[in-house]
């Protein structure tokens, strides 16, 4: 990887295997990926840059969501039976039992290295140019190094770096702990030259002004963490890199410049923020924009991981049966099942709820899949406990339907074990407690994940129209909170919790009842209210590090070293140059 990495140059000739497809205008919503060549459009080059995010990097279960929730009480990926056992490459993630030659970790390291090249080679495009706002289109390029850079240094501890504005520049691997601060201060000095979000032709995929924010918080957030990520303690209040303040003085400031700026709003319906249509939430800040479409990769994942191959959302659709989350993070919520972001009953347009109860006989069919017009049946949303109902295929490869045209609901069966029920239990219970492997007759086992609309427009999981959030509102009061916190502010982290909470609230079948304030707060509750608040988005391994629970035992895990809170680097990368070290432990 880092021989075609290091040659800027000619990074573009060394991805001449992927497709060379046409360019759209920046002020779309959509920035389709265009590769191009030493005299590409810089739009193009930029385009490139940001399609990175969308292919696979940010939006695959396999890449940079594997790394950092597949590792924590959120999420795992057992082997069920048949499926996904793939040389153990899912399990060791969770088992953390992987190595330096694990599939998962080479393929993030080197989407991620793809997406620092690309923003590297749309640096040098756009500095040869003559194009209109140039320091506009420059900056954004900028920052999308520093998004890639700092998700490398936060997973691998180091990152190859040449400076953009320097052709001649020499090749240097960043090490997390002195290239945090350079990191933060580059971004920071974007900002004058980046848009606000909505102006000049802005939306949530772009790099604004407001994502630069969101990055410089979440980066103060964990700069102690960066500066020595297997210490045995971190100091959160170490003085800031520039302006005074502490870390989390910085934290609540980038913050505020989102929270009391107006131009978001928290979203009563929390679930849409992960709807086919979130583009119209008011609480996305930055996002990988999705398109379903044959010019830009797409990716259904995150909805399609964890449904199960008898829940068929429309009859060309399914689940497959893999992802789960944790008997720890299930029992989480103890005491908070009613909470508005656990769980949503969909409700169709004639009024009929599916309460996937037992209770359910039909449907209506009105419901129609974009492309098709094939009926399409909507599973409820959240965190999937029990047995589970849904549509049944016929053998002409139809719903089964009623005689006066609904969709009749059945009481599901696993699709591989058809005596098996479709019953999610929150106990996972593996025969061998250290690895995570079910029989083909447990592979009904996990609570499952419903977080994310499920697309039924295209293939199970190739494409999808939501756009996937890495910075949203709910973030941000979760980090301030969290600053206050570590800042002793404690009755300021209360209220920003009890915002996320009140502000969140269920369906019309529960009164529309807002979520429930609490009254105290601590270390363990505020971390427990993280996982409520941003479950599986990617931000659960980085919460789990500095709140002291990475390393513990739990389920299919036994307690681990600090070493392992970073990644190795693949052994690929360090058979390709001595510039590499392999990271301690490995």
């Amino acid at each position: 990887m880092k021989s075609n990495f290091l040659n800027i140059n000619k990074i573009v000739l060394s991805l001449a295997v992927l497709a060379l497809i046409g360019c759209t205008n920046l002020d779309e919503k959509v920035i389709d990926e265009v590769l191009g060549s030493e005299n590409a459009d810089p739009e193009a080059s930029l385009a490139a840059a940001y399609g990175q995010l969308g292919d696979g990097t940010f939006v695959d279960h396999g890449s940079v969501f594997a790394l950092q929730e597949y590792s924590t009480d959120e999420a795992l990926l057992p082997t069920r039976g048949s499926d996904w056992g793939d040389g153990g490459k899912w399990r060791a993630m969770h088992e953390f039992t992987w190595d330096s030659n694990n599939d998962v970790i080479k393929t993030t390291w080197n989407q991620l290295n793809f997406g620092m090249a690309k923003s590297l080679y749309a640096i040098g495009s756009i500095n040869k140019s003559n194009m209109n706002n140039k320091p506009l289109f420059l900056a954004e390029a900028k920052g999308l190094l520093a998004l890639y850079t700092y998700t490398t240094l936060d997973l691998f501890g180091q990152a190859p770096y040449k400076n953009p504005d320097n052709a001649n520049a020499p090749i240097e691997i960043r090490k997390a702990d002195t290239a945090i601060d350079g990191l933060i201060t580059e971004v920071e000095g974007l900002i004058p030259n980046l848009a606000d979000l909505k102006t000049q032709n802005t939306h949530a995929g772009r790099f604004t002004k407001q994502a630069a924010y969101a990055l410089l918080a979440d980066m103060y957030l964990n700069r102690a963490v960066l500066k020595n990520k297997t210490a045995g303690t971190f100091n959160f209040t170490e003085q800031a890199v520039s302006g005074g303040g502490n870390d989390m003085d910085k934290v609540i400031k980038y913050s505020d410049l989102l929270i009391n700026a107006g131009m978001f709003s928290l979203e009563s319906n929390y679930f849409h923020n992960f709807d086919i249509n979130n583009d119209t939430s008011k609480e996305l800040i930055f996002t990988v924009v999705q398109k379903k479409n044959s010019n830009r990769n797409a990716d259904n994942d995150l909805a399609y991981m964890s449904m199960e191959r008898s829940q068929k959302p429309s009859p060309d659709n399914r689940g497959t049966n893999a992802s789960c989350i944790t008997p720890e993070f299930y029992n989480s919520w103890n005491g908070n099942f009613n909470d508005p972001r656990f769980q949503r009953h969909y409700q169709y347009d004639d009024g009929t709820w599916f309460k996937n109860d037992g209770t359910d006989v039909s449907v209506p069919s009105t419901s129609k899949v974009e492309g098709t017009g094939k009926p399409w049946f909507h599973f409820n949303r959240g965190l999937q406990v029990g047995q589970q109902y849904g549509p049944k295929i016929l053998s002409s490869g139809s719903f089964d339907m009623t005689s006066d045209g609904r969709i009749k609901v059945y009481k599901l069966f696993t699709e591989k074990t058809p005596t098996l029920a479709a019953d999610f239990t929150p106990e996972l219970n593996f025969d061998n407690p250290s690895e995570a492997v079910f029989t083909q007759a447990q592979i009904n086992r996990g609570v499952r994940n419903f977080k994310f609309e499920f697309d039924p427009g295209y293939a199970n999981n190739g494409t999808s129209g939501m756009d996937v959030p890495l910075y949203r509102l709910g973030t941000i009061y979760m980090m301030r909170a969290e600053a206050f916190f570590r800042n002793g502010n404690v009755a300021a982290a209360l209220a920003d919790v009890n915002k996320l909470r009140t502000s969140r609230t269920r369906e019309a079948l529960y009164n529309s009842a807002p979520g429930i304030a609490i009254a105290s707060l601590d270390a363990n509750t505020l971390f427990k209210e993280s996982g409520y608040e941003l479950y599986w988005e990617m931000y659960r391994r980085k919460a789990m590090i500095r709140f002291w629970k990475f390393d513990l035992a739990g389920t299919a895990k036994s307690a681990s070293q600090p070493y392992r809170r970073i990644f190795p680097i693949p052994q690929s990368a360090i058979d390709a140059s001595k510039d590499f070290t392999q990271n301690p432990g490995y």
